[in-house]
Protein backbone atom coordinates (compact mmCIF):
# COMPACT_ATOMS: atom_id res chain seq x y z
CA UNK A 1 0.00 0.00 0.00
CA UNK A 2 1.16 3.51 -0.76
CA UNK A 3 2.23 5.76 2.11
CA UNK A 4 1.56 9.50 2.25
CA UNK A 5 3.59 11.76 4.52
CA UNK A 6 1.80 15.07 4.89
CA UNK A 7 0.67 18.02 6.97
CA UNK A 8 -3.04 18.53 7.57
CA UNK A 9 -3.10 22.25 6.75
CA UNK A 10 -0.76 22.21 3.73
CA UNK A 11 -2.56 22.95 0.42
CA UNK A 12 -0.08 20.88 -1.58
CA UNK A 13 -0.70 17.94 0.73
CA UNK A 14 -4.45 18.48 0.43
CA UNK A 15 -4.09 18.30 -3.36
CA UNK A 16 -2.74 14.77 -3.11
CA UNK A 17 -5.27 13.68 -0.51
CA UNK A 18 -8.11 14.94 -2.71
CA UNK A 19 -6.60 13.30 -5.78
CA UNK A 20 -6.24 9.97 -4.04
CA UNK A 21 -9.80 10.25 -2.76
CA UNK A 22 -11.14 10.96 -6.23
CA UNK A 23 -9.19 8.05 -7.73
CA UNK A 24 -10.16 5.67 -4.95
CA UNK A 25 -6.57 4.99 -3.95
CA UNK A 26 -6.00 3.70 -0.43
CA UNK A 27 -2.90 4.83 1.44
CA UNK A 28 -1.29 4.85 4.84
CA UNK A 29 -1.61 8.34 6.29
CA UNK A 30 1.40 9.69 8.17
CA UNK A 31 0.86 13.22 9.52
CA UNK A 32 4.27 14.54 10.48
CA UNK A 33 4.92 17.12 13.17
CA UNK A 34 6.02 20.30 11.41
CA UNK A 35 9.32 20.26 13.30
CA UNK A 36 10.18 16.74 12.11
CA UNK A 37 13.04 17.43 9.73
CA UNK A 38 14.65 13.99 9.77
CA UNK A 39 11.81 11.96 8.23
CA UNK A 40 11.49 13.94 4.98
CA UNK A 41 15.28 14.35 4.73
CA UNK A 42 15.70 10.61 5.06
CA UNK A 43 13.02 9.88 2.46
CA UNK A 44 13.85 12.45 -0.24
CA UNK A 45 16.76 14.59 0.96
CA UNK A 46 14.63 17.71 1.38
CA UNK A 47 12.21 18.97 4.04
CA UNK A 48 9.18 19.24 1.81
CA UNK A 49 5.83 17.50 1.99
CA UNK A 50 3.82 15.79 0.66
CA UNK A 51 5.91 12.70 0.08
CA UNK A 52 4.38 9.60 -1.43
CA UNK A 53 6.12 6.26 -1.08
CA UNK A 54 4.78 3.92 -3.74
CA UNK A 55 4.21 0.18 -3.57
CA UNK A 56 7.84 -0.46 -4.53
CA UNK A 57 9.15 1.80 -1.77
CA UNK A 58 10.12 4.68 -4.07
CA UNK A 59 9.59 8.10 -2.49
CA UNK A 60 8.71 11.25 -4.44
CA UNK A 61 7.90 14.92 -3.75
CA UNK A 62 5.89 17.54 -5.66
CA UNK A 63 2.12 17.32 -5.47
CA UNK A 64 1.39 17.54 -9.20
CA UNK A 65 4.08 14.98 -10.03
CA UNK A 66 2.52 12.61 -7.50
CA UNK A 67 -0.94 13.13 -8.97
CA UNK A 68 0.33 12.50 -12.51
CA UNK A 69 2.01 9.33 -11.30
CA UNK A 70 -1.11 7.86 -9.72
CA UNK A 71 -3.58 9.06 -12.39
CA UNK A 72 -3.14 6.07 -14.67
CA UNK A 73 -6.46 6.57 -16.50
CA UNK A 74 -6.10 10.38 -16.87
CA UNK A 75 -9.17 11.03 -14.76
CA UNK A 76 -7.68 14.34 -13.58
CA UNK A 77 -7.47 15.69 -17.15
CA UNK A 78 -4.06 17.33 -16.96
CA UNK A 79 -4.24 17.91 -20.72
CA UNK A 80 -7.38 19.99 -20.23
CA UNK A 81 -5.73 22.45 -17.86
CA UNK A 82 -2.45 22.76 -19.77
CA UNK A 83 -3.48 25.93 -21.69
CA UNK A 84 -4.68 27.54 -18.43
CA UNK A 85 -1.96 26.32 -16.07
CA UNK A 86 0.10 29.53 -15.95
CA UNK A 87 -3.05 31.59 -15.38
CA UNK A 88 -4.18 29.24 -12.62
CA UNK A 89 -0.80 29.20 -10.89
CA UNK A 90 -0.72 33.00 -10.98
CA UNK A 91 -4.13 33.14 -9.33
CA UNK A 92 -3.08 30.66 -6.64
CA UNK A 93 0.05 32.70 -5.93
CA UNK A 94 -2.05 35.84 -5.48
CA UNK A 95 -4.64 34.25 -3.24
CA UNK A 96 -2.13 32.32 -1.12
CA UNK A 97 -0.81 35.40 0.67
CA UNK A 98 -4.06 36.65 2.26
CA UNK A 99 -5.25 33.09 2.92
CA UNK A 100 -2.08 32.17 4.77
CA UNK A 101 -1.88 35.47 6.62
CA UNK A 102 -5.41 34.97 7.92
CA UNK A 103 -5.24 31.27 8.66
CA UNK A 104 -1.78 30.56 10.01
CA UNK A 105 -2.51 32.06 13.45
CA UNK A 106 -5.49 29.67 13.65
CA UNK A 107 -3.91 26.58 12.10
CA UNK A 108 -1.34 26.37 14.88
CA UNK A 109 -4.10 25.75 17.44
CA UNK A 110 -5.58 22.77 15.62
CA UNK A 111 -4.80 19.22 16.85
CA UNK A 112 -2.10 18.96 14.18
CA UNK A 113 0.32 20.94 16.35
CA UNK A 114 1.81 20.37 19.77
CA UNK A 115 3.77 23.00 21.71
CA UNK A 116 7.09 22.21 20.05
CA UNK A 117 5.86 22.03 16.47
CA UNK A 118 3.72 25.12 17.06
CA UNK A 119 6.73 27.15 18.15
CA UNK A 120 8.81 25.83 15.25
CA UNK A 121 6.09 26.69 12.71
CA UNK A 122 5.43 30.16 14.11
CA UNK A 123 9.11 31.09 14.27
CA UNK A 124 9.73 29.90 10.72
CA UNK A 125 6.69 31.57 9.16
CA UNK A 126 7.12 34.80 11.14
CA UNK A 127 10.44 35.41 9.39
CA UNK A 128 8.53 35.86 6.14
CA UNK A 129 5.18 37.23 7.27
CA UNK A 130 5.88 38.93 10.57
CA UNK A 131 4.72 38.02 14.09
CA UNK A 132 1.44 36.13 14.18
CA UNK A 133 -0.11 38.56 16.66
CA UNK A 134 0.44 41.37 14.15
CA UNK A 135 -1.07 39.28 11.37
CA UNK A 136 -4.20 38.90 13.49
CA UNK A 137 -4.35 42.67 13.95
CA UNK A 138 -4.24 43.20 10.17
CA UNK A 139 -7.08 40.78 9.41
CA UNK A 140 -9.32 43.48 7.88
CA UNK A 141 -6.59 44.30 5.37
CA UNK A 142 -6.26 40.65 4.34
CA UNK A 143 -10.03 40.20 4.10
CA UNK A 144 -10.16 43.23 1.82
CA UNK A 145 -7.53 41.64 -0.40
CA UNK A 146 -9.60 38.46 -0.63
CA UNK A 147 -12.79 40.06 -1.87
CA UNK A 148 -11.74 40.77 -5.48
CA UNK A 149 -9.95 37.43 -5.67
CA UNK A 150 -13.16 35.62 -4.73
CA UNK A 151 -14.99 37.62 -7.38
CA UNK A 152 -12.34 36.63 -9.91
CA UNK A 153 -12.63 32.98 -8.97
CA UNK A 154 -16.40 33.03 -9.14
CA UNK A 155 -16.27 34.50 -12.66
CA UNK A 156 -14.17 31.55 -13.87
CA UNK A 157 -16.42 28.76 -12.58
CA UNK A 158 -18.92 27.42 -15.10
CA UNK A 159 -19.42 25.29 -13.05
CA UNK A 160 -15.77 24.12 -12.91
CA UNK A 161 -12.60 26.03 -13.61
CA UNK A 162 -12.17 24.62 -17.12
CA UNK A 163 -15.85 24.75 -17.98
CA UNK A 164 -18.21 21.81 -17.77
CA UNK A 165 -15.56 19.24 -16.85
CA UNK A 166 -14.09 18.58 -13.44
CA UNK A 167 -10.28 18.46 -13.51
CA UNK A 168 -7.16 18.68 -11.39
CA UNK A 169 -7.54 22.47 -11.62
CA UNK A 170 -10.51 22.26 -9.28
CA UNK A 171 -8.51 20.22 -6.80
CA UNK A 172 -5.71 22.80 -6.94
CA UNK A 173 -8.13 25.63 -6.23
CA UNK A 174 -9.99 23.86 -3.45
CA UNK A 175 -6.76 22.80 -1.75
CA UNK A 176 -5.52 26.40 -1.63
CA UNK A 177 -8.66 28.02 -0.28
CA UNK A 178 -10.01 25.25 1.93
CA UNK A 179 -8.03 26.50 4.91
CA UNK A 180 -10.25 29.57 5.07
CA UNK A 181 -12.95 27.44 6.67
CA UNK A 182 -10.90 27.64 9.87
CA UNK A 183 -11.06 31.44 9.96
CA UNK A 184 -14.22 32.37 11.92
CA UNK A 185 -14.76 35.83 10.43
CA UNK A 186 -14.75 34.78 6.80
CA UNK A 187 -17.69 33.35 4.90
CA UNK A 188 -17.32 32.07 1.38
CA UNK A 189 -19.73 33.53 -1.16
CA UNK A 190 -22.50 30.92 -1.58
CA UNK A 191 -21.45 30.06 -5.14
CA UNK A 192 -17.89 29.27 -4.07
CA UNK A 193 -18.97 27.45 -0.92
CA UNK A 194 -21.19 25.18 -3.02
CA UNK A 195 -18.34 24.64 -5.46
CA UNK A 196 -15.99 23.61 -2.64
CA UNK A 197 -18.54 21.27 -1.14
CA UNK A 198 -19.02 19.61 -4.54
CA UNK A 199 -15.27 19.03 -4.75
CA UNK A 200 -15.29 17.68 -1.20
CA UNK A 201 -18.01 15.22 -2.19
CA UNK A 202 -16.25 14.12 -5.37
CA UNK A 203 -12.92 13.58 -3.63
CA UNK A 204 -14.29 12.12 -0.38
CA UNK A 205 -12.26 14.74 1.48
CA UNK A 206 -12.37 15.27 5.22
CA UNK A 207 -9.98 17.91 6.53
CA UNK A 208 -9.58 16.47 10.05
CA UNK A 209 -10.06 12.78 9.28
CA UNK A 210 -6.62 11.94 10.59
CA UNK A 211 -7.61 13.12 14.05
CA UNK A 212 -11.16 11.77 14.20
CA UNK A 213 -10.37 8.13 13.50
Amino acid sequence: MKKLYHYVHCPYCIRVRMGMGLLGISYESHVLPYNDEQTPLKLTGIKMLPIMVDDLGVAMNESLDILKRIDEKQVLKFDLIAPKLSELESFLDRIASPVHNLCMPYWIWTPEFDSESRTYFENKKSKKRGPFNLLAQKKDEFLKQLSPLMDELSSKLSPYYCGREFSVADIMIAAHVWGLYVFPEFQFPPHIHNYLQEIKKRTHFNYHEDFWR
